[in-house]
């Protein structure tokens, strides 16, 4: 089955638009995937920070069982539901950083591709796969074929 050839309309330069400005949008779409990137790794520190806090509570069970409730009973106290940054536990830290930072870069990063794209998303990136791509080789395809 043959495909069309060249980025759908979606993903091309409207027009008027230059090479800069192609260019600048695909800079801070770059820079906002670092972005999405460092939330899913702050995502991950608060998975692991809540499941090292289960497997704490089981160590303080197995030390008590084991006989030494005193031990067990201070690492309660002191480790145990403790804060992670000062004042906060995980899920705050990255409530903050959604509300008050990601949330920005993806306000900035929409607004300016609405500004100076029409709102088209990688547009950058199409112009690189059709530099890069081999016309008319299996694999190299310019876009998926309608339903696949």
């Amino acid at each position: 089955m043959t495909t069309p050839d060249g980025p759908d309309a979606a993903h091309q330069v409207p027009d008027g638009v230059g090479d800069a400005t192609v260019e600048a949008v695909g800079k801070l779409t770059a820079a906002l995937e670092v972005v999405e990137e460092a939330r899913g790794m702050l995502y991950g520190v608060h998975r692991m920070t809540g499941r090292a806090d289960n497997d704490l509570l089981e160590a303080i069970h197995a030390l008590e069982d084991a006989g030494h409730a005193d031990l067990a009973r201070r690492i309660r106290e002191d480790l145990f539901g403790q804060n992670v940054l000062s004042h906060r536990w995980t899920f705050q830290v990255v409530e903050d950083y959604d509300d008050n930072y990601w949330s920005r870069w993806r306000h900035w990063e929409k607004a300016a591709r609405d500004e100076l794209v029409q709102g088209r998303r990688h547009v950058y990136e199409a112009q690189l796969k059709e530099q890069n791509r081999t016309h008319g080789r299996p694999g190299h395809e310019a876009r998926p074929v309608d339903g696949a």
